[in-house]
């Protein structure tokens, strides 16, 4: 399945474990925070302040990721 930055944080994390500790490096870290929902990667990333180019590069490494 293609990550995309529509991909809820909730599916991203099922299928791809290793994105909770990816997206830590990165400052996104609230999905260890007990929240229910979590919305989308796009809407983590822009919750943190990252940009279009930033949210591409997220995209872009969590599918190579998800290659290994």
């Amino acid at each position: 399945m293609p990550i995309t930055k529509d991909i809820a944080i909730e599916d991203l994390v099922k299928i791809l474990p290793a994105s909770i500790s990816y997206l830590s490096k990165q400052g996104i870290r609230c999905i260890r925070c007990g929240e229910p929902l979590w919305g989308t990667l796009e809407d983590a990333a822009r919750e943190k302040g990252f940009s279009d180019a930033d949210i591409a590069r997220f995209v872009e490494e969590l599918n190579n990721l998800e290659g290994q």
